[in-house]
């Protein structure tokens, strides 16, 4: 039995819950199923499935390896469509990872109109704030918010900038008075995002294009801007936050923009994903209808 047929046995039965169902679905007996997967497992020398007579689960090990084994045959997929025309269809899963707030506040809106241009494509979008290994964690193609890209194994294609602001409401202003240097926030309750290298430090651009960096205090810290937003509106205190999250509220008038004239380093929004000779039609589509998305952002 060749491998690529066991890789295609073990992920069948992994996504139809049972060696009844997979085989079933492809008119092949129930042993020639099982025996496919007990062969691979004997050649890995590694249990992938616990099996009960009610149900089977992955194991540790079964975990890993079906993430790397669907991605192979995803790429094979692709591939294939690759040959049998002239220009690919983007079709098969699209498995994209992206920063909790950006994720849930900005890409999700315009992901339904993508999904309804490419049919064929099945989306898995995974939102964490946390370091992921596109490679290692079986993702196609990553969205990133920094100040610079390291240098890497990874394509990194910049999309557009995002300003880092200062918001309060205008009640907390009304009780506090706006400040009119960096050096006031002293004064200040300031609510600061944790996931940056030094949170408490706050860096601006002065009039003369100097920078000034001040330490600031406060009784909120949160691993999310969406989070502090909240907080800000609620009247708690000065946030810093991408514009991307406060952009209505800015337009609306809850929040109001503090020390507009000395602004903080901006971001760059980048599509990142895996160097490779043959990059996907799936995931060319999903960079160049993202590029087209943030020529003109809605938070500038």
């Amino acid at each position: 039995m060749d491998q690529l047929s066991e890789l295609r046995a073990f992920c069948r039965v992994v996504e139809a819950g049972s060696f009844t169902a997979a085989a079933a679905a492809v008119n092949m007996s129930h042993t020639a199923f099982s025996r496919q997967v007990r062969q691979l497992e004997d050649r890995l020398g590694v249990q992938l499935l616990n099996r009960t007579t009610r149900k089977l689960a992955l194991t540790e090990a079964g975990h890993g390896y079906y993430e790397r084994a669907r991605r192979i045959l995803d790429d094979l997929q692709d591939a294939d469509l690759a040959i049998a025309q002239h220009h690919a269809t983007p079709a098969g899963r699209l498995r994209i990872n992206a920063p909790m707030a950006f994720g849930t506040i900005d890409l999700a809106v315009w992901l339904p109109r993508f999904m309804e241009r490419y049919p064929q494509l099945h989306v898995e979008l995974v939102c964490n704030d946390r370091h992921v290994d596109l490679i290692e964690d079986g993702f196609d193609v990553g969205i990133r918010l920094a100040r610079d890209m390291p240098d890497s194994t990874l394509v990194a294609r910049k999309l557009a900038s995002m300003t880092t602001m200062l918001v309060a409401s205008p009640e907390y202003l009304q009780r506090h008075g706006m400040p009119a240097a960096p050096a006031d926030l002293a004064r200040y309750n300031c609510l600061t995002y944790t996931i940056v290298p030094r949170p408490q430090e706050w860096t601006f651009t002065l009039p003369d294009g100097d920078l000034q960096t001040v330490t600031v205090r406060g009784s909120l810290q949160a691993n999310t801007g969406v989070a502090l937003r909240l907080a800000a509106l609620g009247g708690v205190g000065i946030a810093t936050t991408a514009s991307f999250i406060v952009q209505n509220d800015l337009a609306q008038g809850s929040l109001v923009q503090v020390l507009p004239g000395y602004p903080m380093r901006s971001r760059s929004l980048y599509a990142v994903y895996p160097q490779s000779h043959h990059v996907s039609a799936k995931v060319k589509a999903f960079v160049e209808f993202a590029a087209d998305i943030y020529r003109q952002p809605a938070w500038s």
